[in-house]
């Protein structure tokens, strides 16, 4: 049985992820900043900010997917609070790279997450693919500072994917949960034009993505990690009131109340970034979810109709 350790274990990916690992045949452990039990995995202690990590956690582990890293929409975007999306990601990844470098131990596969930010806050229509140039804005600093941390472990001789994710469709939190919180009261609205394209993903598909990563020893470099068919603000929305059965009733959000309320923040919900998937779906990967409304219905749809 295969050892795979993740990082950012206890997120709104790392926990399902968790879940088809082992029921997939594969052991999992996590690493924390505290020993507290985490179901399905055992636990080694880590401390970014002191670059420890427990003797063991990286020796025991034939794969490794990193997805630690500050939440990006959680707080306003304060200097301190860059900082920490910036730090919580890149000296994670060297931490992991200095201790498999000191240890000489080369796991098969390193799987680390990444963000389809990379490309820039907003491309308009264009369609994106991995090999677009990136963008100059905050986020896309921090997604190619995220890629270069990933590929110094890739220079010591490890197998790297690089998944660029884009809007992660669950019901337990991310941009979804966001979304859906006024749809539900009736007060659900585009934002700002509503023409910006968002490239989503349902959170099953990510996971499994991550399982094809580690099964198939082609795979190696950058993959957008997002659905087959990219929709715009106001489709998602409107899909989404649908299969919530409510109204939308409310004009478009205008672009200056969101960015008087959250700032630069209000960048990852304003700009559109058309995102391609041939590459990941031309190596074989196969959809459990493609198509929207089948998407949300999943997610929402049995809560809904019960």
């Amino acid at each position: 049985m295969e050892n795979v350790l993740i990082t950012g274990g206890t997120g709104l990916i790392g926990s399902r992820l968790i879940e088809l690992l082992g029921q997939s045949g594969y052991r999992v452990s996590v690493v924390s900043r505290r020993k507290e039990a985490v179901p399905g995995a055992a636990v080694w202690q880590w401390d970014v900010a002191r670059q420890f990590i427990e003797a063991g956690a990286v020796e025991q582990a034939d794969h490794i997917v990193h997805l630690a890293g500050a939440g990006v929409a959680d707080e306003r975007w304060t200097p301190a609070r860059k900082r920490e999306i910036m730090d919580s990601r890149t000296q994670s990844a060297r931490l992991l790279h200095d201790t498999l470098a000191r240890t000489g131990h080369r796991p098969k596969t390193f799987v680390s997450a990444s963000a389809v930010g990379l490309y820039g806050a907003d491309r308009g229509d264009a369609l994106l693919d991995e090999n677009s140039p990136p963008g100059t804005d905050f986020l896309a600093e921090v997604s190619k500072a995220w890629e270069q941390s990933a590929r110094q472990i890739e220079s010591i001789g490890i197998r790297t994917v690089l998944l660029r994710i884009g809007i992660v469709l669950s019901e337990k939190g991310g941009a979804l949960a966001k979304i859906a919180a006024p749809v539900k009261l009736g007060a659900g609205a585009a934002l700002g034009s509503g023409r910006q394209w968002m490239s989503w993903i349902h959170v099953e598909d990510l996971c499994r993505m991550v399982l094809f990563a580690l099964q198939n020893p082609a795979l190696s470099g950058p993959y957008n990690a997002v659905g087959p068919h990219p929709a715009t603000n106001a489709d998602l929305t409107r899909t989404l009131a649908h299969v919530l059965g409510r109204p939308l009733l409310l004009p478009n959000v205008p672009k200056l109340a969101l960015k008087l309320a959250f700032g630069e923040l209000a960048a990852t919900v304003l700009g559109s970034l058309r995102v391609s998937n041939r590459r990941i779906a031309e190596a074989g990967f196969a959809y459990q979810y493609p198509e929207l409304e089948a998407a949300l219905r999943e997610l929402y749809g049995k809560a809904e109709s019960k």
